[in-house]
């Protein structure tokens, strides 16, 4: 059996499962980008975000509230790709706004995981929402 045949028939068989792991990066994502919501509005977990989404004049307030509702929806599956175009223009600003004016590098100014969200959620915004969603976009 030579390489090539290897390869392309893992390939064929790993493929079958691209819409259970597209669900299931979809759920964990949209739990992980809520965590962030959560935090802001309800103070869990804690951490030095605790309880700051009430202060709306505060522009993070805004981020968190569309984090704390759309990462509720992509964990969900419902209205996935509206959600997640949401959610991914949002990453995109706060990087922008938040991130970028301290430093080039997104690994320093710590904005690599808005950079890492954004780009998930302009996949489901195209991919749609796989396996385990209630709704099909």
């Amino acid at each position: 059996m030579n390489r090539e045949v290897g390869i392309s028939s893992l390939g064929s068989r790993l493929d079958r499962f691209e819409p259970l792991m597209l669900g299931i990066v979809r759920i964990m994502s949209g739990l992980l980008f809520l965590a962030h919501g959560t935090q802001k509005f309800l103070g869990f977990p804690g951490g030095d975000w605790a309880g700051s989404g009430w202060a709306f004049d505060n522009p993070g307030a805004y981020a968190g509230l569309i984090e704390l509702v759309t990462g509720a929806l992509i964990a969900l599956g419902l209205f996935t790709r509206p959600a997640a175009f949401l959610a991914s223009g949002t990453m995109a600003a706060a990087y922008f706004i938040g991130h970028a004016p301290q430093g080039f590098w997104p690994v320093n100014n710590m904005g690599d995981a808005a950079i890492l969200y954004c780009f998930i959620f302009l996949y489901l915004t195209f991919a749609g929402p796989g396996r385990f969603a209630l709704r099909r976009d």
